[in-house]
């Protein structure tokens, strides 16, 4: 086996593999006029309760400064507010309003069963496999950055 070319086709596979799931969440949560970052701070904040905004950036793999930009975004929209920490003024929550926890229990449902269907072709082994080798390859990336 030619393991660099081997792993060229698997990096390959990957990439065509995201923009395949991506490009179908992103057709999914549009529909609710947010974009996937949008979402993924909801389904974080939904799905994890309260926040810190600098944890947010790290669950969801943004930039600091666009954190805030999609914080701010979701706060217009009514989705989501902020509070500050009571013990350390430079931290603060962002929290899922009411309307925010409704439109959740509304689109999360579907949204998972989305993911559900997307992974259709693999069984439960092959998923939790699957799941365990995208982990080692990511667990990886955290140790050298």
């Amino acid at each position: 086996m030619n393991r660099t070319k081997e792993a060229f086709k698997a990096f390959v596979g990957v990439k065509r593999t995201n923009e395949y799931l991506e490009s179908n969440v992103k057709k999914d949560v549009s529909r609710y006029g947010l974009n996937i970052t949008e979402f993924a701070v909801l389904e974080l904040l939904y799905n994890k309760g309260d926040q810190p905004i600098q944890h947010i950036k790290n669950r969801i793999l943004i930039a600091s400064s666009s954190t805030t930009y999609v914080v701010d975004k979701l706060v217009d929209k009514g989705y989501v507010d902020r509070r500050p920490d009571t013990n350390d003024r430079r931290i603060s929550y962002a929290f899922l309003t009411e309307k925010g926890r409704e439109l959740m229990v509304e689109i999360f449902p579907p949204h998972a069963e989305l993911i559900k269907e997307l992974f259709e072709e693999l069984t439960d082994e092959e998923l939790a496999a699957f799941r365990k080798t995208l982990k080692k390859i990511s667990v990886k990336r955290a140790q050298t950055n």
